[in-house]
């Protein structure tokens, strides 16, 4: 899962979001210059800086060879940020599968930071991670290939300045990272597509046959990440020639509880202080808050009692946001607002969003693990045992 965006865009900056290679450049530069090892063709970092950009490093400031360079001002040591929480093995498969030039598919449960990771893997990769194309029932086959400026079609019938390249497309003649996102919800004759361009490695283009662009050839350093959730597994289900195509990795929950209170206090807090307001939600709300989110997710409690798990999405994305709109509330309507006694109602909030009967489980929640502690004398717990009448509004 994503860490906090600390790093400062760059200034005058107006864009809600700052891709990563725009947004983390200074460490990309530096990256470049500290490891000069071997390359694979087209790739602007070692393997090893790409694992180092994404997961950082553990604190400890980088420095630049002696007899090296410091291109553009950049600076000699360096504390390279964690961008992204999990296992650095998975990174490191990730990485070599890309090396490799196979296709990367990264599959898990919504909210686990499964696009965050391939946008990371693309920025480090080749320098930009924009060349996307986001996968829905209404995709066609020219997103993934290519289409027509219909002007120039007719001014100047079919010729290689008249074509419009998908962003797989301009990966390819680039030598770079495309990214195809939700790649299950694309209908099964355009996921097809992907077949012959994974394997041949190159697009044909029959409306120039003849010329010499009738067929466009991948450079060096192309790869193809893609994402999918497990929940739309049936959506539109990938043929096994196309599964043959990639290599799969499975993106799961954080494992840690302390981890991922840390991640959502971090990406909370900067969610708004971007705003310009102060964070104002303690610790203790926050645990509270990630516990009852990991354990509806999981459906059992640290104490080992069972928990009805609902159908929605318990993941650590909804838990920031949970955790986001706490800290507004307290900063726009800060008179008599207690950040604990709004939890059950945004907890309510996000379990509606599949299934009504969800409330129930949400409620059966509070009946059980929330009222046993309470009567344990856990006060935290106790003020959400006494607010349970939120729940059945």
């Amino acid at each position: 899962m994503t860490t906090a965006a600390t790093a400062t865009p760059p200034a005058g900056d107006t864009r809600q979001i700052v891709p990563p290679e725009d947004r983390y450049a200074t460490e990309l530069a530096f990256l470049a210059a500290h490891d000069t090892g071997p390359r694979p063709p087209g790739w602007r970092l070692t393997p090893h800086a790409v694992v180092t950009f994404v997961m950082g490093s553990a604190g400890e400031p980088l420095a630049l060879p002696a007899d090296a360079e410091a291109p553009g001002g950049l600076p000699r040591r360096l504390v390279i940020e964690q961008k992204f929480v999990g296992e650095r093995a998975l990174v490191e498969r990730c990485v070599i599968t890309l090396a490799g030039e196979r296709g990367l598919l990264l599959v898990g449960e919504p909210g686990t930071a499964k696009s965050l990771l391939s946008e990371l893997l693309a920025a480090a990769v080749c320098g930009t991670s924009a060349l996307t194309v986001q996968g829905t029932a209404g995709t066609t086959e020219d997103q993934l290939k290519y289409g027509w400026n219909y002007a120039l079609l007719l001014a100047q019938g079919p010729s290689r300045t008249a074509l419009v390249p998908s962003p797989v497309l301009s990966a390819m003649t680039t030598g770079a990272v495309a990214r195809v996102e939700e790649i299950t919800r694309c209908l099964p004759e355009v996921q097809d597509a992907l077949v012959s361009l994974l394997s041949e490695r190159r697009v044909a283009v029959p409306e120039l046959a003849g010329g010499p662009d009738a067929q466009l050839h991948a450079a060096p350093g192309f790869a193809l990440i893609a994402t999918a959730n497990l929940r739309d597994k049936g959506v539109s289900e990938m043929s096994a020639a196309l599964k043959r195509r990639f290599n799969f990795e499975t993106v799961g929950p954080i494992a840690d509880l302390d981890t991922e209170t840390a991640l959502v206090r971090r990406q909370a807090r900067a969610a708004v202080e971007r705003t310009g307001a102060r964070y104002g939600v303690d610790d203790t709300v926050l645990e509270v808050l990630v516990t009852a989110f990991r354990e509806l997710r999981g459906g059992r409690t640290a104490e080992g009692w069972e928990v009805e798990r609902p159908s929605t999405v318990m993941s650590t994305a909804e838990a920031v946001s949970v955790a986001t709109a706490l800290g507004l509330a307290t900063a726009y309507f800060p008179a008599g607002r207690d950040p604990l006694r709004l939890l059950p109602g945004h907890l309510l909030g996000v379990v509606r969003k599949d299934d009504p009967a969800d409330a129930a489980r949400l409620l059966g929640y509070w009946d059980g693990a929330v009222r046993r502690r309470a009567e344990a004398g856990a006060t935290t717990w106790r003020t959400l045992w006494d607010l349970r009448a939120v729940l059945e509004d």
